[in-house]
């Protein structure tokens, strides 16, 4: 992790002489010098790094001087950034209003710099000399550990070429223990206690709680019991919170209760009589006194009801009072030959690697989460002296360090590159079992400084690779999707990669679980906290109780639990952070965004969505000239972007979807031609004049990955959609079209033609779309889409032709209230198809087909589509089928009657659910 924060205030150092030479700038006399003697000391100790990091394990002293490190060089990095940030804010105030060439504006701005803010250029300068001394101590202090000079290679990570990640979808040598856990769950005896507990129990790694999981999600269990309730208990063990995790489980909804007893009594009402099965997994206290409020209030449920407990230790499953005890033991010899060599082989063969191999797979003892962490790793080494310095290592004698060093994570930390030991490091922010959002995770390494723009690749993509190369490594697991999603959308961290991270972190990240009873300590020992998440469990007051002297923390990530009785004062909060690289604030019931918003100067994301009570944000917020991410999704009272929001030159991500209340783009847009991400832009009715941005500026946003654009029926004349150029736009890969304005039926058809996007396109959303058919050229041109989502579209009487779209998994088509019939030509097959068309497959790739609130819709049926004498394949992939809202639909057709595997989700069709469930 230090060898990542030096290299990061190198990279700082560089461009900082540079722009004082080329400026004639100088901050005071002698701070040139200062500033190379700095370059010099970071560039002496990035040397030695790698021994040191490898050493820190195993040696204490060494740890804390790594810690001194880390310090200094995020010290450096702030006093940096403050001296760009305040350069930033004059190039872009002088630019703003000479008419003079940008290149004569910086000169002025630099002579500016020289002469005008003394105290500024002092101040900085005397934190620079500061630091310096700091620095040269910790490099005398270097010489006492006699490190060693490593010169690594480079650590590129072979990529497959049909998965970014492993998921494995097999649990292998587990079917017994199945078995006997499902038997137990659902036999009746007339002898069993009132409530039946079943704990699994073993050691780390073993895979308790993919046992529990996949028992969780057996059909025989689903069919059996009334509720399902998942919670993850973990360490301290919080009466309120688990209780309050229960009752959200069975209503599908944030409780925003804040007493225990009455928590208790909500989930007494909702499982009384009930068959329910509670997973309380990882579970590790052992007072059983702890048990008793929760056990009394479950023991009011059917007599076939179960509690299935997953714990390490035989003593907690004693003190939980647990009636049967499954004891998992270490995977077999056999099995976790095959699980290593799905990964470490890729369904290829390597003999030349198998005996050195099975020596490497006993080393594992068994551990399904060691085999599937070494087997990870070793799919990327080809060398045989790689395999054997890992068979070799003397990182197998380790012993156990308060249980969070798990010898195969080290030989896959040691194998990454120093950027991707930080990425992999601030996981430790989030709390063990937290659902990381991938799109979040990848913004916040961004904030940070993780991430940089590589051979023409931007910094999200190297992030999304980051992560494939993180998930190829079995860090995360557990990836979900959305039903209607492409993409991954979240994952979890294994308990044990969780310790990991955080003995990798010790006091530099903070997770803070707060009930409203307490004060919140921000600080630690002598390590300045950095990076904190804090969860609030009902009715905590909260910026007022926290109590620190640390102002350097860079991220805040904070959890309200949805909690609407919490009011967030937001200008304590600043006051306190002004260090603050990322600020997550989601669903924290702020109602003003203050002035003082200014003072974070270092904030690179920023993230305010679903705060319902902002109603605007200030002009000051536009003086956040480093921000890279404002996310204020589901602000719904916010009426306009400020006007000067052309500040912030470096913004890549502005997300606004979930907001109908802003009516246009102000003017100062235009120059956000950086932007990657811009969800929402509005076309007005044209009230507002010189103060609106012009559709046509949108030619010049020539970075967009994602865009959706707003009205479009209020522009002015058909043509000016084709100033947006969207078909030149060969980065983007997600559109959203809203039709909705004053334009006709015809002129919706010509605005549908102009549209035309990139061929790069993959995934398109079409909504109040008023033409009676969707039926432009350039639909079939779109060979990369996979995802299809068309709304509103009230006219259209026929479903456009999209059989053959040979790269579509997910099609959604919703209120399309005026289709009857749907045949052939949804398939995209002419009725008189000929043996020349010997390739045809319709949906050859379509995953999941959804049609919602079809009110008109009767008859689907397709007749027999053939090629010749040879009946037409239609949909061979699809996997789920949803119909939803389709009152006069009667039946399915015939071939998906057939497909067996296929899941069927079928809400308020009455006719149909009489046909398909007599």
């Amino acid at each position: 992790m230090a060898e990542a924060l030096v290299s990061i205030a190198l990279e700082q150092l560089a461009p900082f002489i540079l722009q004082q030479a080329r400026g004639g700038i100088s901050l005071i006399v002698g701070s040139k010098q200062e500033v190379e003697k700095l370059q010099s000391n970071f560039r002496a100790i990035q040397a030695v790094l790698a021994d040191a990091e490898n050493r820190q394990v195993k040696e204490n002293t060494v740890r804390d001087w790594l810690d001194k490190l880390k310090d200094v060089s995020y010290d450096i990095d702030d006093v940096l950034d403050e001296w760009n940030t305040k350069f930033l804010k004059l190039q872009i105030k002088r630019a703003k209003h000479a008419s003079k060439p940008l290149k004569k504006v910086c000169s002025l701005v630099l002579r500016y710099l020289s002469c005008k803010p003394l105290v500024m250029r002092y101040e900085i300068a005397v934190n620079i000399k500061d630091l310096r001394r700091k620095l040269d101590i910790i490099v005398m202090e270097r010489e006492r550990f006699q490190f060693r000079t490593i010169v690594e290679g480079s650590k590129e990570v072979e990529r497959p070429m049909t998965t970014s990640f492993i998921d494995l979808k097999e649990v292998r040598g587990r079917d017994n223990d199945r078995n006997s856990l499902v038997d137990l769950l659902l036999s009746q005896s007339s002898h069993q206690p009132a409530l039946p507990i079943i704990s699994i129990v073993g050691m780390g790694g073993i895979g308790k709680t993919t046992l529990a999981r996949l028992v969780f999600n057996d059909n025989k269990v689903n069919t059996h019991f009334d509720k399902k309730i998942w919670v993850c208990v973990s360490e301290p063990f919080d009466e309120l919170r688990i209780a309050k995790a229960i009752l959200e489980s069975l209503t599908s909804s944030p409780s925003q209760l804040v007493e225990l007893e009455t928590v208790m009594q909500s989930i007494r009402r909702k499982i009384e009589g009930k068959k329910f099965l509670l997973v309380l997994d990882d579970v590790w206290t052992e007072n059983s006194e702890n048990w008793e409020n929760l056990k009394h209030t479950l023991n009011c449920g059917s007599l076939e009801s179960r509690i299935l407990v997953t714990t390490r230790k035989e003593n907690v499953a004693n003190a939980v009072g647990t009636t049967n005890i499954i004891s998992l033991g270490i995977l077999p010899e056999k099995e976790c030959w095959s699980l290593f060599c799905q990964l470490a082989f890729s369904g290829k063969t390597y003999r030349e690697f198998e005996e050195i191999g099975k020596k490497i797979v006993k080393k594992c003892k068994g551990l399904p989460l060691a085999v599937k962490t070494l087997g990870s790793l070793l799919r990327f080494k080809r060398k045989f002296e790689e395999w054997e310095s890992i068979l070799n290592s003397e990182i197998w004698e380790l012993k156990e360090v308060e249980q969070k060093i798990f010898p195969p994570l080290l030989f896959s930390y040691y194998d990454l590159s120093s950027i991707l030991k930080k990425c992999f490091s601030y996981c430790a922010i989030f709390p063990k079992d937290y659902e990381i959002q991938k799109d979040v995770l990848i913004k916040l390494w961004m904030a940070q400084g993780y991430l940089r723009s590589e051979a023409n690749k931007d910094m999200e993509l190297v992030g999304e690779e980051y992560f494939e190369t993180l998930a190829m490594r079995s860090f995360f697991q557990d990836f979900q999707k959305e039903e209607y999603d492409i993409d991954i959308h979240s994952c979890k961290m294994h308990d044990i990669v969780h310790d990991f991270a955080q003995f990798l972190t010790q006091n530099e990240c903070y997770t803070i679980e707060v009930d409203g009873r307490g004060e919140i300590e921000l600080e630690s020992s002598y390590v300045k906290v950095r990076h904190s998440m804090i969860k609030i469990q009902g009715g905590a007051s909260f910026p007022s109780s926290i109590y620190t002297r640390n102002t350097f923390l860079r991220s805040l990530v904070v959890d309200c639990n949805y909690d609407p009785d919490l009011k967030i004062v937001l200008s304590k909060l600043i006051d306190q952070f002004t260090c603050l690289r990322s600020l997550s604030l989601c669903m924290c019931s702020i109602e003003e965004i203050p002035v003082e918003i200014k003072k974070l100067i270092h904030l690179r994301y920023l993230d305010l969505s679903w705060n319902e009570n902002i109603k605007e944000l200030p002009e000051t917020l536009c003086g956040l000239y480093n921000l890279q991410t404002l996310e204020i999704s589901g602000c719904e009272n916010i009426k306009k972007l400020p006007q000067g929001i052309g500040n912030l030159i470096n913004l890549r991500h502005l997300l606004k979807s979930g907001i109908d209340s802003i009516s246009y783009m102000p003017k100062s847009l235009e120059r956000l031609t950086g932007l990657r991400t811009l969800e929402r832009f509005v076309i007005s009715e044209g009230n507002y004049g010189s103060e609106e941005c012009c559709v046509e500026c949108l030619k010049n946003f020539k970075h967009l990955r994602v865009f959706g654009i707003k009205a479009l029926g209020n522009l002015r004349d058909v043509d000016e959609v084709k100033g947006i150029e969207l078909n030149n736009k060969k980065n983007l890969r997600a559109l959203h079209a809203d039709f909705e304005g004053r334009m006709n039926e015809e002129q919706n058809q010509q605005l549908l033609e102009e549209l035309q996007p990139h061929p790069n396109l993959e995934i398109l959303g079409l909504q109040n779309y008023s033409g009676n058919t969707i039926s432009p050229n350039w639909m079939m041109s779109l060979t990369k889409l996979r995802s299809l989502f068309i709304w509103d579209c009230v006219n259209c009487e026929h479903l456009p032709r999209l059989g053959k779209l040979s790269a579509l998994e997910i099609l959604w088509m919703e209120g399309m209230k005026s289709v009857k019939r749907v045949g052939n030509e949804f398939l995209g097959i002419e009725s008189d198809a000929t043996p020349s068309s010997s390739s045809i497959i319709a949906f050859p790739k379509l995953k999941f087909l959804c049609f919602w609130d079809m009110k008109e819709w009767e008859e689907w049926n397709y007749g027999s589509p053939k090629r010749g004498d040879e009946d037409i394949p239609v949909m061979p992939s699809l996997q789920t089928l949803k119909l939803v809202s389709c009152p006069k639909l009667k039946s399915l057709p015939d071939h998906l009657h057939q497909m067996t595997a296929l899941k069927k989700e079928i809400y308020d069709c009455p006719l149909l659910q009489r046909t398909e469930n007599p």
